[in-house]
C-alpha cells in the first residue's frame, strides 16, 4: 500500500470519527473497519463519475449497513459528489443537513438507495443486478456493450442475519447474476457483543449453497488482497460473488477496536485524538484532510470521467448504427411515457360482464406490456392466482435475462426489496404481486418505497373475506388500514373494470409514489356510474335524487355494489341517499375542500361506510353521527357468499344501519 493510499484510507476514518463525535451520535465502528475495502473499491474497481452521478452505465454501490453512513458521506465528499462540503459532514445528523443519520435516496447526491433496516440494501442490490442483466440482454449488440456495469453492496453481520438477505441471495444465486458482488464486513461484533451469542453459522458455506463464488480476505486493511478478491469476483462470468472481508470494528482506535462499544456511540474526544495519533494523522483539527489526499481523490475522479467519455462515444455510435434501439432506449427511460393513455380508447375498453378485479387487472397488464417496453414484474409464486403473467414476454431466468416475467419464488419480503432495486436502477417500470394478506410480509420494503419516492406497483389480490374457504389466515382485515397509514403511498381498491383501469393508469403514471392495487377474488358487476373520476379517489357513483341527500353511503371495492343495492331499497321507503365510491382515500384527500364538499356535504351527517375490512380510518368520513358496516374481528372458513351474510354485508343490513343514523 502506497503512502498516499494509506492517507486516503485514513481520511475516511478521520472524517467519519469526527462527524460522529461532533454530532455526539452515530456509528463509527463500521466506517473505521471498512474504510480500506471501500477505498479500494471506489478508487480502483468501480466505474463512477462524480461529475455525473446519474450516468446510466455507472456501477452501483449500496451501503446495506446504512448505520455506517459516515463511510458513504466521507467517500462522497472526498470524491467530490454534489459539492458535499466539510461543513456538511460537520452537520451530520442535524436538521436539514445533507448528511442524515442513515443514507436517504434523493436527498444526498450519490446515494443510490435509502438504507437502514439491515439487509434491505442487499435485496435492492439484487434488484439492480437483475435490472442490469435485463437491460443488457435487451439493448446490447455485438461490439456495443452499452449496458455493462456491476452492482456492489456492503453489509455486515446484521445484514447477514436478517432473513431478507437469505431470500434475496437465494434468488440471485439461482439466477446466476454474475455482476452482483457482495462485500461482507465480517467483524463478528453486533450491538450486544460477539456474534457468537446468536450467530455461529458458516456464512461462506451458506453462500456456496446459494450458488455464489465465495472469496475470503484475511486482512481487511490490505488493499492488495482486497483488490485481488474484487478482480477475481469480476472474472467469474457464471456466478455472483461474495467476498468475506475480515475486519476489526473501530479499527485504529486503541480503546474501542474490536469492541461492541465501537458500534453505535461516539468514540469520545480523547479516543478520537488517540485514533488520529495511532493512524499517524498530521493534525488533531476536526475534519482536517491534507491537500495531497484531496488531490489523490480528484485525480481518480478525473480518470473515472474519462471512462464515461469513452462510453458516451460508444453510445453515440450505437444510436447511429441502431436508430430503432435509440428510440426504444428513450421510450424506456421516459417516466411520462404512459400519460397519453388517459385518452386511449383501447386502454379503457372492457367487456360488460361480471369479472373479478384480479382478472381485469391481468387483462390490463397484458395491454400495458405493449405500451410500455420497460414494464416488468411478477409474483411471489402466485402469478396464476394474482393474474400477473404477461403472455409472450418470456420468463426472466439464468437462460433468458430478456424475459419480462419475474419469478420471485415464495419470498415476499425480498420480492418487495428487489422491486425497489428495479425501480431505483432506471429504465424499467416494475410491479410485484402476492395475496393481499401477505402484504404483512411486504410492508417493511413498501415503507422504503414510500420513503424513496419510488413508483413501484404492488398488485395485491384476494382482498377480503371473499377469499372464503381458505379461512382467516388468508382473509385480510387490517391490511387496508395498514397500507393507507403509510405516507406517500397510494392504495387503490377498485369496484369494477373502469376503476381498475383508472387504478393501473394512476400506478404507471406515478413518478414519486408507490401504489397498491387491491383486487378481488370474486366476480363483481360493471357499475353504470363508474368513471375516470375514480382518479380523484372518491366520487359519486350513484347520485341522490335531491340536491342534498338524506344520507351518504360510502364504500370501496366489492362493497360499492352493496351500497347501490341499499340505495335502491331505501328509495322505496322514501330515503334518498347518494353512494360514494372511495377506491383511494389517499387520492381523495389530495382533492380540494371545494371538491370534497360536492361529494360529501358537511351538512349531511347521516353517513355509513361499508367495507369488508377493519373500520380503522373511516371515522374521519362518517363522523360522530355516522356508522360503519365493517369487520369487527377475523374472518372464517366457509364459502364467500355465506361469509358476507354472516358478517353483515347484506343489502338488508346496510339499509338497517343507514336508517339507524337518520
Amino acid at each position: 500500500m502506497s503512502n498516499i493510499d494509506t492517507m486516503s484510507v485514513n481520511a475516511i476514518r478521520v472524517l467519519a470519527a469526527d462527524g460522529v463525535q461532533k454530532a455526539n451520535s452515530g456509528h463509527p465502528g463500521l466506517p473505521l473497519g471498512s474504510a480500506a475495502m471501500a477505498y479500494e473499491l471506489w478508487a480502483k474497481h468501480m466505474k463512477h463519475n462524480p461529475a455525473n452521478p446519474q450516468w446510466p452505465n455507472r456501477d452501483r454501490f449500496i451501503l446495506s449497513g446504512g448505520h455506517g453512513s459516515m463511510l458513504l458521506y466521507s467517500l462522497l465528499h472526498l470524491f467530490g459528489y454534489g459539492n458535499l462540503a466539510v461543513e456538511d459532514l460537520a452537520q451530520f445528523r442535524q436538521e436539514n443537513s445533507l448528511t442524515p443519520g442513515h443514507p436517504e435516496y434523493g436527498h444526498t447526491v450519490g446515494v443510490e438507495a435509502t438504507t437502514g433496516p439491515l439487509g434491505a440494501g442487499m435485496a435492492m442490490a439484487v434488484g439492480m443486478a437483475m435490472a442490469e442483466a435485463h437491460l443488457a440482454a435487451k439493448f446490447n449488440k455485438e461490439g456495443y456493450p452499452v449496458v455493462d456495469h456491476y452492482t456492489f453492496t456492503l453489509g455486515g453481520d446484521g445484514c447477514m442475519m436478517e432473513g431478507i438477505s437469505s431470500e434475496a441471495f437465494s434468488l440471485a444465486g439461482t439466477l446466476k447474476l454474475d455482476k452482483l458482488i457482495v462485500l461482507y464486513d465480517s467483524n463478528k461484533i453486533t450491538i450486544e457483543g460477539s456474534t457468537d451469542i446468536a450467530f455461529t453459522e458458516d456464512v461462506k458455506k451458506r453462500f456456496e449453497a446459494y450458488g455464489f463464488q465465495t472469496l475470503v480476505v484475511e486482512d481487511g486493511n490490505c488493499l492488495e488482497e482486497i483488490g485481488a478478491a474484487i478482480a477475481e469476483a469480476k472474472a467469474d462470468k457464471t456466478r455472483p460473488s461474495m467476498i468475506t472481508v475480515k475486519t476489526k470494528i473501530g479499527f485504529g482506535c486503541p480503546a474501542k477496536e474490536g469492541k461492541a462499544s465501537a458500534h453505535g456511540e461516539p468514540l469520545g474526544a480523547e479516543n478520537v485524538a488517540a485514533m488520529k495519533e495511532c493512524l499517524g494523522w498530521t493534525s488533531q483539527e476536526p475534519f482536517y484532510v491534507p491537500e495531497e489526499v484531496y488531490a489523490n481523490y480528484k485525480a481518480i475522479a478525473e480518470e473515472n470521467a474519462k471512462v464515461e467519455t469513452t462510453w458516451n462515444e460508444l453510445f453515440a455510435k450505437y444510436c447511429t448504427a441502431f436508430p430503432e434501439m435509440k428510440e426504444l432506449w428513450e421510450k424506456q427511460h421516459d417516466v411520462n411515457a404512459a400519460k397519453d393513455l388517459i385518452d386511449n380508447d383501447d386502454f379503457w375498453a372492457f367487456t360488460d360482464k361480471p369479472e373479478a378485479t384480479r382478472n381485469i387487472s391481468g387483462l390490463i397488464i397484458n395491454k400495458i406490456k405493449n405500451y410500455l417496453p420497460g414494464f416488468i414484474g411478477g409474483a411471489a409464486d402466485l402469478a396464476p392466482s394474482t393474474k400477473t403473467y404477461m403472455s409472450d414476454m418470456g420468463d426472466f431466468s439464468k437462460d433468458n435475462y430478456a424475459g419480462r416475467n419475474l419469478h420471485f419464488g415464495v419470498r415476499e419480503l425480498a420480492m418487495a426489496g428487489i422491486g425497489n432495486g428495479l425501480a431505483l436502477h432506471g429504465g424499467l417500470r416494475a410491479y410485484v404481486s402476492t395475496f393481499f394478506v401477505f402484504s404483512d410480509y411486504v410492508k417493511p420494503m413498501a415503507r422504503l418505497s414510500s420513503l424513496m419516492g419510488l413508483p413501484l406497483t404492488f398488485v395485491l389480490t384476494h382482498d377480503s373475506i371473499g377469499v372464503g374457504e381458505d379461512g382467516p389466515t388468508h382473509e385480510p382485515i387490517e391490511q387496508l388500514a395498514m397500507l393507507r397509514s403509510l405516507p406517500n403511498f397510494t392504495v387503490f381498491r377498485p369496484a369494477d373494470a373502469t376503476e381498475s383501469i383508472a387504478a393501473w393508469y394512476y400506478a404507471i403514471t406515478s413518478t414519486k409514489t408507490p401504489t397498491a392495487l387491491v383486487m378481488s377474488r370474486q366476480n363483481l358487476p360493471q357499475l353504470p356510474g363508474s368513471s375516470k373520476e375514480a382518479l380523484k379517489g372518491g366520487y359519486i357513483v350513484s347520485p341522490s335524487k335531491k340536491a342534498v341527500p338524506d344520507a351518504i353511503i360510502m364504500a370501496s371495492g366489492s362493497e360499492v355494489e352493496l351500497g347501490i343495492n341499499a340505495q335502491v331499497e331505501l328509495a322505496k321507503e322514501g330515503v334518498d341517499v347518494s353512494v360514494v365510491s372511495m377506491p383511494s382515500m389517499d387520492l381523495y384527500e389530495a382533492q380540494s375542500d371545494a371538491y370534497k364538499e360536492t361529494i360529501m356535504p358537511k351538512s349531511v351527517r347521516a353517513r355509513v361506510a361499508v367495507e369488508a375490512a377493519s373500520d380503522f380510518g373511516w371515522g374521519r368520513y362518517v363522523g360522530l353521527d355516522g356508522a360503519t358496516v365493517t369487520m369487527k374481528g377475523f374472518g372464517a372458513s366457509a364459502p364467500a357468499p355465506l361469509l358476507f351474510k354472516k358478517f353483515g354485508f347484506t343489502t338488508e343490513n346496510v339499509v338497517k344501519v343507514v336508517k339507524s343514523v337518520l
